[in-house]
């Protein structure tokens, strides 16, 4: 592919043959602009552009300007939050395809953060039963965790991501410049899945995280830049050896997140991003892990240095902790009736463990132990 003058940083993820499933992952200043290249070497006569209102004013236009001429395209804004990863969207998305004389050779062009590459993902699976899509995450969040590895998927009422699909993108864009109109707090929502990278698989990323807080938190460029990229590697990394989790590897991405879609979805999704409650189910899967024996405190108190350093969360409000215990164990991660958490054992160490009774899960919502 003939990309600009400014070369990018390329992270392959290399998925089995046969069906010509791998992919690029292109992280660079202006990474947007690359989509008129790909366009062009892969014959697409018809994009549809999918954002979300709060993205829609600052990058789709640009992202219009670079689609060639001969290639028709449609423009989709719908609204922003996690509210909007529904079935009812879903449902409307198909309409709107079928609308705009959407076919198998189409093209759907995810721009956005994690909602609109999940919502966008599951679309491109479903419709005709199948189409190619790309992803241009414009979060931290999207650009370290959800854009990579084709899990795609849509909320149900009382469960996060419980209607979906593995799906892989054509290709990812990653402009890492796109990260300095973020609010504040998506933009420390996203740093906490770069924690989550150091705790279960890389030590040494952990370690880079606690001597780099000072310029992370004010978003240098050439810092985070490294960080996108060890990110986006060491979820490659884990994709290529697990891509439909099934050997027990990519369930340890899963960190938190058991804690954390329950304390979404229990006090209603929008309350907390999802990035902030994941970094309290972190804290709370740490408190677990020092309960049962399993990681030592001093870990366990360099995790919520960390987190609360990047200005996360690490405690559950004290309220509703009965019905969160509820809500974990309707996690799609239960196996005939039984919950399996991520936990860690060490510092870039993680494993899969069965859940304790409840009165450890409750245990472990309380910050002071």
């Amino acid at each position: 592919m003939n990309l600009s003058s400014n070369p990018p940083s390329v992270v392959p993820v290399n998925l089995p043959q046969g069906e010509n499933r791998s992919y690029q992952i292109y992280i660079r200043p202006g990474a947007l602009a690359d989509i008129e290249s790909w366009i062009q070497d892969h014959d697409v006569h018809h994009a549809i552009l999918l954002t979300d209102e709060t993205v829609s004013s600052l990058y789709l236009p640009p992202l219009e300007s670079s689609i060639p001429e001969n290639c028709r395209f449609d423009s989709i804004t719908i609204p922003s939050g996690e509210e909007t990863k529904s079935i009812s969207q879903f449902s409307q998305l198909l309409e709107r395809l079928v609308a705009i004389r959407a076919d198998r050779h189409s093209v759907l062009v995810a721009l956005g953060g994690g909602v609109i590459g999940d919502l966008g993902g599951f679309v491109a699976a479903s419709y005709a039963r199948g189409i190619r899509f790309i992803q241009i995450p414009t979060t931290l969040l999207a650009q370290v965790d959800s854009s990579v590895g084709g899990k795609v998927g849509i909320n149900l009422p009382n469960a996060k991501n419980m209607a979906g699909a593995f799906w892989q993108p054509q290709v990812v864009f990653i402009d890492p410049t796109v990260l300095r109109s973020l609010d504040e707090r998506d933009y420390r929502a996203g740093l906490a899945e770069v924690v989550k990278y150091g705790m279960i698989l890389d030590r040494s990323l952990f370690e880079f995280l606690e001597l780099h807080i000072e310029p992370i938190n004010r978003r240098d460029p050439e810092i985070l830049g490294q960080v996108i990229r060890w990110c986006c590697q060491c979820k490659a990394d884990v994709v290529e050896k697990d891509e439909r989790e099934t050997s027990g590897l990519r369930a340890l991405l899963n960190y938190g997140h058991t804690y954390g879609h329950a304390i979404e979805s229990e006090f209603g999704y929008g309350t907390y991003l999802h990035g902030e409650a994941v970094a309290m189910g972190m804290s709370c899967a740490g408190r677990l892990a020092v309960e049962l024996g399993l990681l030592n405190r001093q870990s366990l108190e360099r995790q919520t240095k960390l987190l609360e350093a990047f200005g996360l969360p690490t405690t559950v409000p004290a309220e509703r902790h009965d019905q969160l215990v509820r809500s974990m164990k309707r996690d799609k991660k239960s196996s005939r009736g039984q919950l399996f958490l991520i936990l860690c054992s060490e510092i870039g160490m993680a494993i899969q463990f069965p859940a304790p009774d409840d009165s450890h899960l409750l245990q472990s919502l309380v910050h002071d132990q």
